[in-house]
């Protein structure tokens, strides 16, 4: 009886923790009126998929694209991006209770136009990537959430063979292994997916490897890079040949298995591939395309890691950019950079096709979408 007793108290505790929590959708934008909210905070109805508004921020400049700390405490944004001889990352305080978001500092990104950035799990490393000037650049963090100065800047030079496009790098993304020890940094330019170990007890964390890069096909352009849940696969979007790589991955190296079109074996040129995210349960992958598809490919994942192609889905808008999934894998939220309009898509987790639900959120170039539970 008591054993009971006490198996429902852990079951009402836990219940109890999980309404607790609520979850947030954060949104970025490339807007260059400092009088414009750039930035937006929404709270998800995680039964309806609505989208309800609760602060912003102004006086800010393109934060292209955000992400948060592990606690979800405070929020990083490239900033300054596409402006001329300029680019930073500035950091946020995130106060649900109040509803504040409140700009804490800012830093030089290192290079010029920042388009991506991460957080270490440790809460104490941030990284970002310059793409104009292909470089990459590492800050550590301060326990009240500001950005420290520079810790490490890499740039790169090489290019590959597209003649307008591949002229030198364009580092696209900086994104950790499933262990944080290795960052990894799809470069458009170079048609490389370079790497470093990162070693976070160390004042300069980036540290060579033996295999400093792969090398994709020639005109990839490889853009963004995610993991598969049970840590044995990577795949890589690549923007210019509108594809996917798949890779197994062990300790740092990455080997190609599989390469699959984005696109309807119809479209032949014109490809603007440019996000992808896996289901938390590792099923689904969804990757995303703009130009002339604007939606989303969705497709099977097997036990090999290998993907299949089973459906496409409309983001409803012009030149989605960036999307993201909650938590839980319920949601899908896609931003639509040209037509300014943020869809929320419900999961089937079965079939892993997409639905529109709630209310579309209008804001004017919008860019990026983080979503986090708190």
């Amino acid at each position: 009886m008591n054993q009971k007793i006490y198996l429902l108290a852990i079951a009402f505790f836990l219940t109890l923790n999980s309404f607790s929590q609520n979850t947030y959708v954060f949104l970025g934008s490339y807007n260059r009126d400092k009088n414009a909210e750039s930035i937006q905070v929404y709270q998800l109805d995680t039964l309806k998929g609505n989208l309800t508004k609760i602060t912003a921020a102004k006086n800010t400049i393109n934060p292209s694209y955000l992400t948060l700390s592990p606690n979800g405490k405070y929020l990083y944004a490239c900033t300054d991006t596409k402006t001329p001889n300029a680019g930073s990352v500035s950091s946020f305080e995130f106060n649900p209770e109040n509803k504040t978001l409140t700009f804490l500092n800012k830093q030089s990104s290192g290079g010029e136009n920042p388009v991506y950035l991460s957080v270490h799990k440790s809460g104490k490393w941030l990284v970002n990537g310059n793409y104009s000037e292909g470089s990459v650049s590492v800050h550590s963090l301060l326990e009240n959430g500001k950005i420290d100065s520079l810790a490490q800047n890499f740039q790169y030079t090489d290019g590959s063979t597209h003649k307008e496009r591949q002229t030198r790098s364009h580092v696209h993304s900086t994104v950790f292994s499933p262990q944080n020890d290795y960052l990894f940094l799809p470069d458009l330019g170079a048609d490389k997916i370079r790497c470093y170990r990162f070693d976070a007890t160390l004042k300069q964390p980036l540290v060579a490897t033996k295999v400093p890069f792969t090398k994709t096909d020639l005109e990839a352009g490889p853009r963004h890079l995610t993991f598969h849940p049970n840590e044995k696969f990577g795949y890589c979007i690549e923007e210019m040949a509108g594809a996917i790589s798949v890779y197994d991955y062990h300790d740092g190296t990455l080997k190609q298995i599989q390469r699959i079109n984005t696109h309807p074996d119809s479209i032949t040129s014109g490809f603007e591939s440019s996000d992808i995210h896996i289901s938390p349960d590792g099923k689904f992958l969804y990757a995303t395309n703009r130009g002339k598809e604007n939606n989303i490919a969705i497709f099977s994942i097997d036990e090999k890691g290998l993907l299949k192609n089973i459906g496409y889905q409309s983001t409803l808008g012009s030149h989605p950019r960036v999307f993201a999934l909650d938590e839980s894998g319920k949601f899908l939220i896609a931003t639509n950079v040209n037509s300014g309009n943020v869809i929320v898509f419900k999961r089937n987790p079965k079939t892993g096709m997409l639905k529109k639900v709630g209310k579309e959120v209008q804001m004017e170039n919008v860019s990026c979408v983080q979503i986090k539970r708190i």
